[in-house]
């Protein structure tokens, strides 16, 4: 008996651990998703110019609503750029004040680009980085036109969809967390986002559909 009720608890240990696991890989994967989604667009996709540039991309999907509270809630994965490839990701949220019940609520995919060093340390450097004042964030310029070459560059550009179409997102004053239980998860071991995006810590090879993406 006792030899059965140790399987069992064994049995459901692993399950609960295979759900937490998999909660990651399913946002390496909505992420690539995200990014596919955004280069199939013909005239509105972020110019290639922009992307070569980009020092890091923050990749999320972001849920804003309101009943009785309006706030927006998202997760998401931070990249940077690392000599011809990329590194991380590193696991990421974002909270609006008076977050409450989405319901009647409307997922929106945003890809921020961070055009500079500074832009990457705010999500190297600590646990959260906050948008807007001296991390300058923009409307990233779309289409052909901006295939000559953008000469003004905020710290981060912006970009939204809802439902297939460019969507408006107040940015501005929105914190970004780092997720460290989600990295320690996802890496199988406890480490800094600095050491993830500075590339020191090989990304498992289930994110090289998110590398591929990009």
């Amino acid at each position: 008996m006792k030899t059965k009720i140790y399987l069992i608890a064994l049995l459901a240990s692993f399950f609960t651990v295979s759900v937490m696991a998999t909660e990651e890989d399913d946002q390496v994967h909505k992420a690539a998703a995200i990014m596919n989604r955004f280069r199939s667009l013909p005239e509105g996709q972020i110019p290639r110019d922009v992307m070569r540039n980009a020092k890091g991309l923050a990749i999320l999907s972001v849920v804003k609503g309101g009943f009785i509270w309006s706030g927006k809630y998202g997760k998401g994965v931070v990249v940077t750029r690392s000599g011809r490839s990329w590194a991380g990701p590193s696991f990421i949220r974002t909270a609006g004040v008076g977050f409450g019940p989405q319901i009647g609520g409307q997922v929106t995919d945003v890809v921020l680009v961070l055009n500079t060093h500074e832009a990457v340390r705010a999500f190297t450097s600590g646990t959260t980085a906050q948008l807007g004042g001296a991390l300058s964030v923009a409307a990233g310029p779309v289409g052909r036109a901006a295939e000559a070459g953008v000469t003004d560059r905020a710290a981060i550009f912006a970009y939204s969809l809802n439902k297939g179409l460019f969507a408006g997102l107040s940015l501005e004053g929105t914190v970004i967390t780092t997720r460290e239980d989600a990295n320690a998860r996802y890496y199988g071991q406890n480490v800094s986002p600095s050491r993830i995006l500075s590339g020191k810590v090989s990304a498992p090879r289930r994110s090289s559909e998110l590398i591929a993406s990009l």
